[in-house]
């Protein structure tokens, strides 16, 4: 399960310590023009090391393109890329050999595989992300044709929030910050509490909003292959995603059906409804308005501060981590959340075109 989506499809390789990491797209439609400036400008914005509230972990994360484009266009034929890992410190992953970081991975990946690879949590690293950045990029590129754009950003740190939905934000200052927030203020709040959790040794997690705006109606599978269901699978297959909900999502169960349902009306022709409490999705399928969702992510579990744990025979001890670390992953998980929803919108984009090919 290394692979993602139907049509276009994300194979992704690689470890946080290897050589690199790096993945094969395939099912691109040809012809699309790759602005390699831009794909670049996706990666920066994952990549660690670029502010004070994230890891020092030093990667300039440059993707090179082995196959696939040619002239700058795609071809129809599989994408093939990769991205160095320029700065491992292997080193200080060495007590982690034997013991079994709390929350982590380690665990589980020793008992499925019999063995694992513990620099950097290896596989389960959040490094691998950078291939989805690049398939994401690719897909946004695919979608700016179509006139669907994604947008997420920052909503939620701990206990500082915003009010109101993403229409009430200007969500063009979402990268005026490092923190990825479109509200200045708030966005100063969160990075002055990420400063501080970062300095005690300890981490915070939040919510990451994210609206997608342009997508058509119908698309989406009645049934199994529900449209918000495969965003879901999307957004909690990233690390430290906790929670995912959609429109209204959990807020629903506080009001009656009256209040929350979506009646349609006629807008200059186009059928639209007059809410979107559905988040753009009914029955499982796209009705052509705005789709907005959220994801929570947990506070990171690698704590720079002793805690108690097991090593591989089962012995109790106390066990401090080493190495660079975010003290909060939502920063630079906006892109990633981007680049997971431009896929999947992208791959059933397709998959509901197939349908009118002759």
């Amino acid at each position: 399960m290394n692979t993602f989506g139907n049509l276009f499809r994300l194979t992704s390789f690689g470890e946080s310590h290897g050589a690199c990491v790096g993945g094969v797209i395939d099912g691109c439609p040809a012809g699309l023009a790759i602005d390699a400036a831009f794909v670049q400008s996706e990666l920066n914005r994952r990549r660690p090391g670029q502010s004070a509230i994230t890891t020092s972990r030093s990667e300039t994360d440059g993707v090179e393109f082995l196959s696939g484009i040619h002239e700058g266009v795609t071809t129809g034929t599989p994408i093939g890329f990769t991205v160095r890992n320029e700065d491992p410190h292997s080193d200080d992953y060495g007590e982690m050999r034997e013991a079994f970081r709390p929350s982590h991975a380690d665990y589980t990946y020793q008992v499925k595989y019999g063995r694992r690879d513990p620099r950097g949590g290896g596989r389960a690293s959040a490094r691998e992300t950078v291939a989805r950045c690049v398939g994401g990029a690719v897909a946004k590129l695919a979608l700016n044709r179509r006139h669907v754009t994604v947008q997420a950003y920052t909503s939620c740190v701990g206990n500082i929030r915003l009010d109101g939905s993403y229409g009430d934000y200007d969500l063009r200052l979402t990268e005026s910050n490092p923190v990825r927030c479109p509200d200045p203020d708030r966005a100063a709040e969160m990075a002055a509490l990420i400063t501080r959790v970062k300095a005690e040794g300890d981490t915070v997690g939040g919510i990451i909003s994210c609206v997608v705006k342009g997508v058509p109606a119908g698309l989406g599978e009645p049934v199994f292959g529900k449209l918000h269901a495969a965003l879901g699978a999307a957004m909690l297959g990233i690390n430290a995603a906790k929670g995912f909900d959609y429109g209204a999502g959990f807020d629903t169960t506080n009001y009656p059906g009256s209040e929350q349902n979506d009646t349609f009306c006629n807008d200059r022709g186009r059928i639209r409804t007059r809410t979107n409490f559905s988040g753009g999705i009914q029955g499982g399928i796209s009705n052509g308005e705005d789709i907005y969702f959220r994801v929570a992510f947990k506070a990171v579990a690698t704590l720079l501060k002793e805690q108690p744990t097991v090593d591989k025979a089962g012995n109790e001890i106390l066990l401090k981590a080493r190495g660079r670390h975010d003290p909060c992953v939502l920063p630079r998980a906006v892109p990633v959340v981007e680049a997971m929803a431009a896929m999947t919108i992208l791959d059933y984009m397709l998959i509901h075109e197939s349908r009118f090919k002759t």
